[in-house]
């Protein structure tokens, strides 16, 4: 593909930043747009546990590109702490899964994909983690899991493109439409006027279906809204990530313990609400009952971008020349975007695609 590329970005998450990275020294121009600041979304709201919470059940697609995240976040946040001086913390704690129904299925899959997942005796996992409540019986653990701390990964990401000769960004600055030219697109209309592009990424996660439908296409991608709750502790006071119930509790370096999440189908309506609040510290004190004493330093919700079985879109919009998609990661976008870009990147430039792009191609799912 020609060099004299420009590129517009719609959505400035982690899928839409990290994109514009791994195109920046290839092309061009690069320009990345977002409806509101970069990163304040799913991005924003995520946990970011380096792992799809329950692997095992999800299908290879997921998996393929998690295994290829995993291996690379390491190098990627020393890359960026590097270049940025921003550092987004990759912080390997490992995961413990209290008291699972699916334990022989999840111990199977680690067989199978060879992951370093282990049943442990529950008198190790409260050695381990002295502050976990009672009243659990089973454990798995998988050691290598890390957590990144998302707003830096966001603000590390944003440093980076900024120190890009070739890098505009133009936060909000929200996309009502696309250019047209016959079956090609040409580019965005925002409400600051038009844009012109070679090629348009549409990564805009929870409302990337609402942008296709105004071509005609119907992506099913939708807002699933995700609330959290924030701690603040000393920094060892929880030494790793513990999961029971869908809730986890994971530290991050300094102390700070996030509590996340639920699933509501609301809309594009991102509320906090009091009900959420109370469900949250529930679950926070059954699995740590000493953060009944603990203060919430924070509460807030977020709209992840739900797809069917979290398989992302990943490749050309067929039948819109110009036109393609990197999104709908649903709950595993801080998980997946490692590889979903790099794969992007290649599919875009035309290069030997680090894993098979056949799962994700838009073609024959929209």
């Amino acid at each position: 593909m020609a060099r004299q590329q420009h590129v517009v970005i719609v959505g400035g998450g982690v899928i839409g930043l990290l994109t514009a990275f791994n195109l920046a020294a290839e092309v061009e121009q690069v320009t990345l747009l977002d409806r509101s600041g970069l990163g304040q979304e799913s991005s924003w709201a995520g946990g970011g546990i380096v792992s799809p919470l329950y692997p095992w059940r999800y299908s290879a697609a997921v998996t393929a590109l998690a295994h290829w995240s995993q291996d690379f976040y390491p190098q990627l946040g020393e890359r960026l702490f590097a270049a940025t001086g921003v550092d987004p913390e990759v912080h390997t704690t490992g995961l413990y899964w209290l008291d699972l129904d699916d334990e022989t299925e999840a111990l199977a899959w680690a067989g199978r994909e060879r992951r370093p997942l282990s049943a442990v005796d529950i008198s190790a996992v409260h050695e381990a983690v002295p502050v976990l409540g009672d009243g659990y019986s089973r454990a798995i653990y998988m050691a290598n899991v890390a957590n990144v701390r998302n707003p830096r990964l966001v603000k590390s990401l944003k440093a980076a493109l900024q120190a890009l000769p070739n890098v505009t960004i133009r936060e909000q600055c929200e996309v009502a439409g696309f250019l047209r030219e016959g079956e090609r697109v040409v580019g965005v209309r925002t409400a600051a006027g038009e844009l012109r592009a070679d090629q348009v990424v549409l990564s805009a996660g929870a409302w990337s279906g609402e942008l296709l439908g105004g071509l005609g296409l119907a992506l099913p991608v939708e807002p699933v809204k995700g609330q959290m709750i924030l701690y603040k502790c000393a920094s060892d006071f929880l030494p790793c990530m513990v999961l029971a119930k869908g809730r986890y509790a994971i530290p991050r370096r300094d102390g700070h313990i996030l509590v996340g999440s639920t699933l509501e189908h609301e809309g594009f309506d991102k509320t906090p609400t009091p009900s959420a609040l109370e469900s949250l510290k529930a679950s926070a004190v059954e699995l740590i009952p000493a953060l009944v004493d603990a203060e919430v330093v924070g509460h807030w919700a977020g709209l992840r971008p739900g797809s069917p079985e979290g398989v992302p879109y990943i490749g050309r919009v067929p039948g819109f020349e110009g036109l393609w998609l990197n999104c709908g990661h649903y709950r595993n976008g801080l998980v997946l975007a490692p590889a979903s870009c790099q794969l992007f990147a290649d599919l875009l430039l035309g290069r030997e695609p680090i894993i098979d792009p056949a799962p994700y191609a838009p073609e024959g799912r929209i």
